[in-house]
């Protein structure tokens, strides 16, 4: 695969994703004001702001339904993570959860750190046309500044243990943060088989950049019925409409 260049934006966005401060408004320095619903919809992101002109022009749009995903010899997925501090953020958006340094993953046979995980319901994501609840975007970042996410799908059953500490800490108000009392270890958040699907895709919120490698786990985790309530009652939509494939590759692991 060929290499790919990130904009100075792409990588700034990966170290607070979706949060209001990294768009300005041209004429005010003030962040343009984009949501899943109304005037501001994800139909008119692309009019918001220049920068914003990709959620509408781009050819490698995310999220996507993924379908007849051709069976390959990808490579597996490494995940160096370890228990650690970690912070929750209300960012307006979304409930995001930093995380501190030591997170690291080797996707696509290169190595990334990992920065920060959020949820999005129901998920961005489809698979042969199904939503699920809720997804995991674990955001990575390497060395050269590219982008890749590992997205963990969430179905309806038992309590999840990340899920638990997560909320039980997550900030009611926009652009509010607490600090979680134990350490978490974002391991604990992924499925015990790791196949996956794999394609390139861009950022899921504005500005839309693109050059995001994509890695969808195969195996959903689960959560509970009230852990989708509390989330929803925060946000009861925070999804992206899925974007055309435009030709591109679709691939999963054996």
């Amino acid at each position: 695969m060929k290499k790919l260049v990130i904009p100075a934006a792409l990588a700034l966005f990966a170290c607070a994703y979706a949060t209001p401060a990294l768009s300005a408004d041209k004429h005010e320095g003030k962040p343009a004001h984009w949501s899943y619903s109304g005037h501001a919809d994800p139909a008119h992101w692309s009019e918001l702001q220049p920068d914003f002109a990709s959620c509408k022009l781009g050819r490698e749009q995310s999220p996507i339904d993924i379908r007849d995903a051709a069976k390959a010899e990808l490579p597996a997925l490494g995940f160096s993570y370890a228990a650690g501090r970690a912070e929750v953020v209300n960012n307006g958006h979304t409930i995001q959860v930093n995380v501190g340094d030591g997170n690291s993953a080797k996707l696509g046979g290169s190595d990334y750190k990992l920065l920060q995980f959020h949820f999005h319901t129901p998920s961005e994501e489809k698979v042969n046309g199904k939503a699920y609840p809720l997804v995991a975007h674990m955001v990575h970042k390497n060395a050269e500044g590219q982008l890749a996410v590992v997205a963990v799908l969430f179905s309806e059953g038992r309590e999840n243990p990340v899920l638990k500490k997560v909320f039980a800490s997550m900030p009611k108000q926009a652009d509010a943060k607490a600090e979680l009392a134990e350490p978490l270890n974002p391991a604990d958040l992924l499925p015990p088989a790791q196949g996956y699907y794999a394609f390139m895709g861009s950022l899921t919120t504005p500005p839309c950049s693109e050059g995001v490698r994509w890695q969808v786990m195969k195996q959903p985790v689960q959560m509970s019925k009230g852990q989708l309530a509390a989330f929803r009652k925060l946000y009861p939509m925070n999804a992206r409409p899925v974007q055309a494939l435009n030709g591109r590759s679709l691939q999963q692991s054996q």
